[in-house]
């Protein structure tokens, strides 16, 4: 038979069409925002979506998280997991949400390992010459073939009881093991506890209140299908240095080069949202910002560094006073008294000033938006209704810096260091830190924010 003649049937070949679902996301403030989505869609692909649609500026900080109130857990959901695989594991009567909000320290142990591993929580499976440095630890941890250790003491809640036990951990590749006898690390007295593979790890919110925990530094293995309280397998550390490095070497340990990947190439997604597309980001760079006299016939740049102190702060002075001429009522009588008014009360739009909350409260956003130096905000004082506080993430720790009023001529300014360095307003104050480190540990850097959505 010819080849002309013979009738062949072909399947018929039917375009994949992705299912789409709607999921919602909150902010700080508990707005949400409804999104429909593809089934494919990764954690950064939907933070990317709310970037543009907010018109915020990325600044590759903005992160996802998976909220489970009931149990009193949360956890950054990695921008190459897909959202839908995580909302597919939740149980149908559970209350649990998505939060869209920054995270500095998302990958900030790619950019600072020294601060996440601390000499006495590493050792090595095998014996190095020499010392190794915070950097080729991350680089252990990133190879196949070689790995560090982690090591210490956890309170561990026992199975099945409200009991918490101090036991010595040890954590390697394949999973994290328990010392039956004190600190031996001999196969014969290592037990199992538990892998990375089938289980995620989540920090928790309310250890004390909820699993009566014997710190506030506690974390925990969730298996990833849907379960109760008792599949968690809870930990506890001693503080929160501690409880940085677990968590950051098992999420390098579960997810390796995936996670360097998605440092190096935050854009690269499904839904189209490529660097080109996005609005451009401001640059960021302290190396770029040098000071400038422009008073001369020709322009010419201060090394001075004294002098470039100098003029800062009288350009800084004169710019204020300008903005409160044209804040005040011009030609009345009162101008001069209403624009000091306004000076005092300018800062209250601006998006690092948070009012009247508590000391703890401005604890938990800043860890919560991610413990790197320079982390900071300010708000009003509770113990003097007349001052401000400048609260601050410096080397893994908080603190708290009272923001004095100081009166000259009548005329009020803010200060840190006793009255050295006046300022007329908390606009002036901040700018001044992000650029100078003063009396601060180091210089402010990103401003904790409740955005809405």
């Amino acid at each position: 038979m010819s080849l002309s003649a013979r009738r062949v049937t072909l399947p018929a070949i039917t375009p994949i069409v992705l299912q789409k679902r709607v999921i919602k996301v909150y902010s700080e403030d508990e707005t949400s925002r409804a999104l429909e989505v593809p089934s494919d869609i990764t954690a950064r692909d939907v933070c990317q979506l709310l970037i543009l649609k907010n018109h915020y500026i990325d600044d590759h900080s903005w992160t996802l998280f998976e909220h489970l109130p009931h149990i009193g857990l949360e956890r950054t959901i990695e921008d190459h997991e897909l959202v839908i695989e995580v909302l597919s594991n939740w149980g149908m009567e559970e209350e649990n949400k998505l939060y869209f909000r920054k995270n500095y320290a998302k990958y900030e142990f790619f950019k600072n390992p020294m601060y996440f591993f601390p000499e006495h929580m590493v050792s090595f499976a095998t014996e190095t010459n020499g010392e190794i440095s915070p950097t080729q630890i991350l680089q252990m941890f990133l190879s196949s073939s070689t790995y560090p250790e982690i090591h210490g003491f956890l309170h561990a809640k026992e199975q099945g009881k409200k009991s918490w036990k101090k036991i010595y951990f040890l954590l390697r590749r394949s999973g994290l093991y328990f010392s039956t006898k004190g600190t031996s690390k001999e196969p014969r007295h290592l037990q199992f506890f538990s892998e990375f593979g089938n289980s995620d790890i989540y920090v928790s919110l309310a250890g004390k209140k909820k699993h009566g925990a014997p710190t506030n530094y506690g974390f925990c293995f969730k298996p990833n299908k849907a379960g109760g309280p008792r599949d968690l397998k809870m930990l506890c550390a001693e503080e929160e240095q501690s409880r940085t490095c677990w968590v950051t070497a098992i999420r390098l340990f579960k997810y390796g080069m995936q996670l360097y990947q998605n440092y190096m190439h935050p854009y690269q997604g499904r839904s189209g949202c490529s660097s080109q597309s996005i609005s451009p980001m401001r640059s960021i760079s302290e190396n770029s910002l040098v000071a400038m006299d422009f008073s001369g016939q020709k322009s010419r740049v201060i090394e001075n560094p004294t002098e470039a102190l100098s003029v800062a702060v009288e350009e800084g002075l004169a710019w204020r006073k300008k903005g409160c001429l044209r804040l005040g009522t011009h030609g009345s009588p009162t101008a001069s008294s209403q624009s000091c008014a306004t000076n005092m009360a300018i800062h209250r739009s601006q998006p690092w000033f948070h009012h009247k909350i508590s000391r703890e409260e401005a604890q938990r956003l800043i860890i919560q938006q991610g413990l790197v130096d320079g982390v900071f905000l300010v708000r009003d004082s509770q113990s003097n209704p007349k001052t401000f506080v400048l609260s601050m993430s410096h080397g893994q720790k908080i603190k708290h810096f009272q923001i004095i009023p100081v009166e000259d001529d009548g005329e009020m300014f803010h200060t840190l260091d006793d009255g050295h360095t006046r300022f007329t307003d908390l606009i002036q104050l901040v700018e001044f830190y992000q650029l100078n480190k003063g009396v601060l540990p180091c210089k402010l850097k990103h401003y904790c924010a409740r955005i809405a959505l």
